[in-house]
């Protein structure tokens, strides 16, 4: 049996007109580690300032990608120029990895290069190495990166007229990173993924309740896999249901969904869609309402003045949380009750009566069993008969809640695996 050689090439994503002097400098870095770089070519305006190789990708092709000529993309608005080349490029490289040559990706830029980077680099799948230079890495990176594995690193120095004294051990730095991620790369252990998996959503403010779930799963010879719900968390966690790769559901910190409802929320989703892959794909899901009592903004300084007044939890000096109110629940609960209406498979609404988080929960900064119940009145007023719904008298974090959702998931799992058969996870 002939071995398949193992992937060598190396995409670098740069706008060559800007960057090229950088790109190239990449190139033979990678080169020295006997990778077959190519350079992708996503400029739109300038002539490229290094030339292109026999393996380089034109930026005429790039376009292609996208489906447009490269005439029409210039004259499209530049943000819309931007989103397209990112397209076309994630499209190359999506090519590549299909026919199995693909290895690794370095994009480097400043805020237009991050972004058609980045927008190429999320349509690439999990655990391909990713490394993502940027002049703007210390700013708001949600939009570059999504609920991808992208490394991000700062260039320190702008990346302009070719490496030097500072930028050039950065870039320098950037290829060491990523030829370590392609030498190290964690092919999964078989008897590992032989169990069925099992996700849950995360917080903090949930920590009692998501590891004694953990725990207890894990001891039952469920391989449980925590994502944390800060935006880009949950909505890798539908990405990866919708792929496949769960058997359930535990979804007790469904936080995001307070966000995607209000729009206001740091913690919102990366993509809306929040408690909808496991019911279109008719798994098991256990929900409770989890950090659904607070909104999370940045700083005090940044809570627009509509939140101020309102109790308040100082969670860090970068993280502050304002109590959310009946009106804002009521509406929030509307939207859950139907999300599990949709779902095919069983599924189950557990409601801890005495509060949804540790600042949420009776006796925290943040209890409020007025502004709670409107939540629940509108998740019963709209659950169908056929949706589960079992109410706690217990803290979201003590044992006994933790427990009953155990034993609803593990009743789920039980009888979806019966009538359903073993589900067969990705190799």
């Amino acid at each position: 049996m002939v071995r398949k050689p193992a992937a060598r090439v190396v995409a670098i994503l740069a706008t060559l007109d800007t960057k090229g002097e950088e790109a190239l400098f990449l190139k033979r870095r990678l080169a020295i580690r006997r990778y077959d770089a190519r350079l992708v070519d996503v400029g739109i305006l300038g002539d490229p300032s290094v030339p292109l190789g026999p393996g380089d990708v034109r930026r005429e092709w790039v376009s292609a990608g996208a489906g447009l000529g490269l005439d029409t993309v210039r004259t499209m608005r530049r943000d819309e120029a931007i989103s397209t080349m990112g397209r076309g490029a994630g499209a190359v490289l999506k090519a590549w990895f299909r026919d199995g040559l693909l290895a690794g990706v370095l994009g480097i830029g400043g805020h237009q290069g991050t972004a058609i980077a980045g927008t190429a680099l999320q349509a690439l799948p999990l655990g391909l190495p990713k490394v993502l230079l940027s002049t703007v890495a210390s700013g708001n990176i949600r939009p570059f990166i999504g609920s991808s594995d992208i490394l991000v690193m700062s260039s320190v120095g702008d990346l302009l007229g070719g490496p030097n004294r500072v930028t050039r051990p950065v870039l320098a730095r950037a290829v060491a990173v990523l030829v370590g991620m392609m030498e190290g790369r964690f092919d999964r252990h078989p008897g590992r993924d032989a169990r069925p998996a099992v996700a849950i959503s995360a917080l903090g403010n949930t920590h009692g309740a998501v590891t004694r779930v953990m725990g207890q799963l894990q001891a039952a010879e469920y391989e449980v896999v925590p994502f944390h719900a800060s935006g880009a968390g949950g909505t890798a966690m539908e990405e990866l249901v919708e792929e496949g790769l769960f058997s359930a559901v535990v979804d007790l910190t469904t936080h995001e969904l307070l966000g995607e409802v209000w729009g206001y929320d740091i913690y919102r989703p990366v993509r809306p869609g929040r408690l909808t892959a496991a019911g279109r794909l008719g798994i098991p899901q256990v929900v409770a309402p989890g950090g659904l009592d607070y909104f999370v903004f940045g700083p005090p300084e940044t809570v627009p003045d509509r939140f101020r007044g309102r109790a308040t939890h100082y969670h860090n000096p970068y993280n502050t949380n304002i109590r959310a109110t009946a009106e804002e629940l009521q509406r929030v609960g509307y939207t859950l009750g139907e999300r599990l209406n949709e779902a095919r498979g069983p599924r189950a609404f557990v409601y801890p009566l005495r509060g949804w988080s540790y600042i949420g929960a009776e006796g925290g900064p943040l209890w409020d069993p007025t502004a709670n119940d409107a939540l629940r009145s509108a998740v019963r007023e709209v659950l169908h008969a056929d949706v589960c719904y079992l109410e706690i008298d217990a803290r979201i974090n003590d044992p006994s809640f933790a427990d009953e959702v155990v034993k609803v998931a593990k009743m789920f799992l039980a009888r979806y695996r019966e009538n359903r058969g073993p589900l067969e996870l990705p190799g």
